[in-house]
């Protein structure tokens, strides 16, 4: 049961997001709301950093096959993870949906009904005892993928949730606000990155940090942010990986 629930909830959120990119059901697709009505909200990033989806449905995807092969049903791994991309993928569905309709304070619950069951299936992942490789590979790197893409979407999601709200900021300009929520960002990401040291959330971040650098590249204080904490993830990756013994993959 739960590894067919797992590959219906996501192709179904798959076969979603093509759906509403090719035939938005409001008009708009989400990236066309989030670049022209929302386009004065500094932290959303370049519209090219959203083709990472691309990605992250092929690593879900591969995940989905592969947790659903008969061979897996006894997999120790797979248990601990359970219903829990299921539940993500159903969230990711209604997600889209309010988005797409503009429901944007129901979009900030769907979206932290995504983020919260990725974080325990992220936390079911092995942290100091080895994997398999395969397992690295089809499990590990999606769910990191689409961890940190959500991580990095929810604070997106809910500075246009307060824009959407008309909020003020309480006198701090946008600027220092989009400063305020990359550092944030970033505190997270080297705190859950350097521990596992996890490249690929690691990654993901830089992706999007980069992105959010380059669409306000005429805000020195925004890319200059940005690309700095780019800089110190790498520099602090690298060197925890020198003096860290490979303990993940067998």
């Amino acid at each position: 049961m739960r590894q067919i629930s797992t590959l219906i909830a996501i192709i179904s959120a798959f076969g979603m997001n093509i759906w509403a990119n090719v035939n938005p059901p409001n008009g708009l697709t989400i990236g066309a709301i989030s670049q022209n009505i929302f386009k004065n909200v500094l932290i959303i990033p370049a519209s090219y950093a959203f083709a990472i989806w691309g990605l992250i449905y092929l690593g879900l995807i591969s995940l989905a096959i592969y947790q659903a092969l008969p061979a897996q049903r006894s997999d120790g791994l797979l248990y601990k993870i359970g219903y829990k991309l299921a539940i993500a993928s159903i969230a990711q569905i209604i997600w889209v949906m309010c988005f797409l309709y503009r429901q944007y304070s129901a979009s900030m619950i769907a979206m932290l009904c995504i983020l919260l069951p990725l974080i325990g299936a992220y936390w079911s992942l092995p942290f100091k005892t080895r994997i398999s490789r395969k397992q690295q590979w089809l499990i590990k790197f999606p769910i990191s993928i689409y961890l940190a893409w959500i991580s990095v979407a929810t604070i997106i999601n809910g500075a246009i949730l307060l824009a959407s709200w008309q909020w003020q900021g309480w006198g701090l300009s946008p600027i220092v606000w989009t400063v305020i929520m990359l550092l944030i960002a970033g505190l997270i990401t080297h705190f859950v990155v350097l521990p596992r040291l996890d490249f690929v959330y690691g990654g993901v971040f830089i992706w999007a940090a980069i992105a959010i650098a380059i669409k306000n590249s005429d805000v020195m204080l925004i890319s200059g942010t940005a690309i700095g904490l780019s800089i110190s993830l790498i520099v602090l990756l690298l060197s925890f990986s020198f003096y860290t013994p490979d303990h993940q993959t067998n």
